[in-house]
């Protein structure tokens, strides 16, 4: 699929009378700014939780302390359960979560820079994908903001 701008995202949300939320740790909220930057976002935006540090997304969101324990918060099951997370607290729709080293190094781990996973939770079900972004920090963080919207757009046409 092509590229989704935040405007399109609000406007297939409109169009569905749904609403999303956000969990975003290496992103820092630069998810939420694309969304507030369109005029009416506030129809179908709940809000956005920047959960960076694993204490956060343990304490706030509620992702199992033993699954940062033993599989990192830069995981497939972390993902996962910050988007559940997101969504019990939202009552949105939809919310869509993302986690990754966006470096400039790589993981604590040896996972490389630039892996992210982007978790989703609405009511046809939860999962994540894993993805491989090349490039500065920046450039990382953009490409999964980037990658974010295209998800969350393709599980709302579904909804």
């Amino acid at each position: 699929m092509g590229s989704v701008s935040s405007a399109g995202l609000i406007n297939i949300l409109r169009d569905k009378g749904l609403k999303c939320t956000f969990a975003e740790s290496l992103t820092g909220g630069m998810i939420a700014c694309g969304i507030v930057d369109v005029p009416g976002a506030s129809d179908v935006f709940e809000g956005s939780i920047v959960s960076y540090s694993d204490k956060f997304k343990t304490d706030v969101l509620g992702v199992p302390s033993d699954i940062i324990a033993a599989k990192t918060a830069v995981s497939h099951e972390c993902a996962v359960n910050m988007a559940l997370g997101a969504l019990r607290l939202s009552g949105a729709d939809i919310a869509v979560s993302v986690t990754g080293y966006a470096g400039p190094g790589d993981g604590p781990d040896g996972t490389p820079c630039g892996t992210v996973y982007i978790g989703y939770a609405d009511r046809n079900g939860s999962g994540a994908f894993k993805e491989h972004f090349e490039g500065s920090r920046n450039t990382i963080r953009t490409s999964t903001r980037d990658r974010a919207y295209e998800i969350a757009y393709e599980r709302i046409r579904n909804l």
